[in-house]
């Protein structure tokens, strides 16, 4: 089930499980996974974009793998918050995956964490061939990090 707020999401997802974060591009898709305790996300993998059904079979293998709970896609709003070609792309892909799978789909604004990621990579000194190679799983773990610190202040928000 596709949750479009962050609160049904949370809600929605199973204790003790992680979630997966997934940063869509055209030609790959970062993956990131969270503890746990839905603290922290780290940078899984990048799969690289072959056609709807392999990649889907890839991200759920993932998920099994790793027992996520649920699946969190970064939604690439346009810097003035309205939805472009890539934002409708995304829930296309949110859709036709919640034909395949009952964990809860939900959605975090991306925008600017790639920028974010390659400035995290620059300071760490990456080689530039090594950034090509990560940076959409570091922008899907900046992603997941976003959302998971936006869930922790709910739970306090609330007393949770």
């Amino acid at each position: 089930m596709i949750h479009a707020a962050i609160a049904d999401f949370a809600a929605a997802l199973p204790d003790g499980r992680g979630v997966l974060g997934l940063d869509l591009g055209t030609k790959t898709i970062g993956v990131a996974l969270s503890d746990r305790l839905l603290s922290s996300a780290t940078a899984l993998e990048t799969v690289k974009r072959r056609k709807f059904t392999l990649d889907a079979a890839r991200l759920l293998e993932i998920a099994a793998a790793r027992e996520a709970g649920g699946i969190l896609l970064g939604l690439p709003r346009n810097m003035d918050g309205s939805e472009g070609p890539r934002a409708q792309s995304t829930r296309a892909f949110a859709r036709n995956l919640t034909a395949l799978t009952d964990l809860p789909i939900g959605f975090w604004d991306e925008r600017l964490s790639t920028v974010a990621a390659e400035r995290a990579l620059l300071e760490a000194d990456t080689t530039r061939k090594r950034r090509a190679e990560v940076i959409d799983a570091v922008a899907a773990a900046y992603i997941l990090q976003g959302a998971l610190d936006r869930m922790r202040h709910m739970r306090a928000d609330h007393g949770g």
